[in-house]
């Protein structure tokens, strides 16, 4: 198996809902219309193939000068644990022009079942943070 990550291809929002649904990852998968417009405002989108099946996705929104929000962190489980995550992290640290953190923050909302993950990754927890929840 060969896996292969391309830098801000156009994928549908079909195939996109796909990785969201197999990968355990929380998101509106049922409204495509949304996720086609998740995808269509990303700054920065960094996909993994397994040949022509799309695998894994990272979706970020940054200014390229002194943050990034890595919003989407997605691997089809029957991929996970093979290091495709890290990196799809990677591959943004690098489109973002970023020797981990020289000037811009990489930042992210964890789900509660992934907290254990980002930290083998180069993530530190912050306690310095508010959000206004989404109703739906």
């Amino acid at each position: 198996m060969t896996i292969t990550y391309k830098t801000n291809v156009s994928i549908r929002a079909e195939q996109a809902a796909e990785v969201f649904v197999h990968s355990g990852i929380k998101r509106p998968a049922q409204d495509l219309d949304r996720i086609q417009r998740m995808l269509d405002h990303a700054s920065l989108t960094i996909t993994a193939w397994n040949d022509s099946e799309l695998i894994g996705i990272a979706r970020a929104l940054t200014d390229f000068s002194y943050c990034c929000y890595l919003s989407d962190l997605a691997v089809v489980k029957d991929y996970q644990n093979q290091g495709i995550g890290t990196q799809l992290i990677k591959h943004v640290q690098s489109e973002i022009g970023e020797e981990i953190g020289e000037e811009i923050a990489l930042i992210l909302l964890s789900a509660p079942s992934a907290m254990n993950y980002y930290p083998k990754v180069g993530f530190h927890q912050i306690d310095n943070g508010f959000k206004i929840d989404r109703i739906r």
